[in-house]
């Protein structure tokens, strides 16, 4: 068989389809761009000096030996480095074929689908964090190095986003709490075997979520003023129906702090009960009925305590989509090269809780 490059056993180039014609598609990383262009202004032979004064010349061949390491090299050394594809979708494949050699992993599919690029997009911020959430409580351990290093990377910027925005304060805190529960186990109880890397920089990471658990802690909110209108402006029947508009308890709760009118309004039982009856069915409510001291179900209490049985149906602006024709996952603005006749008869909105299954093998 005739040697058709490094391995001759890979998949092949990736092409992407232009108005000139057919173009071979490329990882694209700045910091290995940067690195490349320094290392293109090496001369061809390399004179180092020993110990002894003597030179040693080394040919082309060693040369471009070297530059490959010392690429690879830059790259891990840089820690906020982060390797961005122009392709925002990834083709999902659980075995291997002749066409395809191997198979897509969680951590692959993390780091191609420009999470980071994601969160500061409001409609998928809760989507990411939740998403987050996940791998912290069952998937840390199965992201490569350079997924962890990425995961890491993003939680950063959650948190700063959060810091600097003070935009749902409480789903981080969550998100930390899961994932400082998770460490702690894996570090104290498992071991250094589980966990991909030194045991020293997971205690880092563990340490700096802590410090990012205190800055959320402290964090004040900035009151903003205003000399327009305000929502204590509003009259009842508007109150009352942006209350009804939310399919989440605490942030009921959270508005109800904000004045006494809106208090009272969101201490409405017909209100919880339409919250109750949206998120669970009607054979759940049978089994945890809770009567209040006036004989009445008080639905606010039921609400929390079905909340600790049974999942509740989860909203979010924007999600992924997987194509079932072409078993690609993408975000759905950037779309994906799909050769169905109707694609839009070939997509679904994928969960956070369903991205985490389609990679359990």
């Amino acid at each position: 068989m005739p040697f058709l490059g490094q391995d001759w056993r890979s998949p092949g180039w990736r092409w992407v389809k232009t108005e000139d014609g057919w173009k071979r598609c490329e990882p694209f990383s700045p910091a290995l761009e940067d690195g490349s262009n320094q290392l293109n202004d090496i001369s061809h032979t390399v004179i180092i000096a020993g110990d002894d004064e003597n030179e040693e010349v080394y040919g082309t061949e060693d040369c471009e030996f070297a530059a490959k390491k010392r690429k690879k090299d830059h790259f891990r050394n840089k820690t906020d480095s982060q390797c961005f594809y122009r392709e925002k979708w990834i083709y999902v494949h659980k075995e291997s074929t002749r066409e395809r050699h191997g198979y897509c992993t969680l951590g692959e599919a993390f780091n191609r689908l420009d999470f980071s690029s994601a969160i500061q997009d409001i409609r998928r911020f809760n989507y990411v964090v939740k998403l987050l959430q996940l791998i912290a409580k069952s998937q840390l351990t199965s992201l490569s190095g350079a997924a962890q290093k990425n995961y890491f990377n993003i939680l950063d910027k959650i948190v700063q986003k959060v810091m600097e925005d003070q935009y749902n304060p409480r789903l981080i805190k969550d998100l930390l709490q899961d994932l400082s529960s998770t460490l702690c186990i894996l570090i104290r109880g498992v071991g250094k075997s589980v966990l991909v890397g030194n045991i020293n920089i997971w205690i880092c990471r563990l340490e700096t979520i802590l410090l990012w658990q205190q800055q959320l802690k402290n964090l004040q909110m900035n009151k903003q003023v205003n000399n327009g209108l305000t929502l204590s402006d509003l009259p009842l029947h508007m109150l009352n129906n942006i209350l009804y508009r939310f399919s989440d308890g605490w942030d009921i709760i959270t508005l109800g702090q904000v004045t006494p009118t809106l208090y009272m309004l969101s201490e409405d039982r017909q209100l919880w009960k339409k919250l109750c009856q949206y998120h669970f069915a009607e054979k759940q409510f049978c089994r945890h009925l809770i009567p209040s001291e006036k004989g009445h179900i008080d639905w606010k209490l039921m609400y929390f305590a079905l909340q600790k049985y049974y999942p509740i149906k989860e909203q979010y602006g924007d999600t992924l989509h997987f194509c079932r024709h072409c078993s690609i996952l993408f975000w759905k603005d950037t779309g994906h090269p799909c050769t169905a006749s109707d694609p839009n008869t070939c997509l679904m909105p994928v969960s956070p809780q369903h991205f985490i299954d389609l990679f359990k093998f």
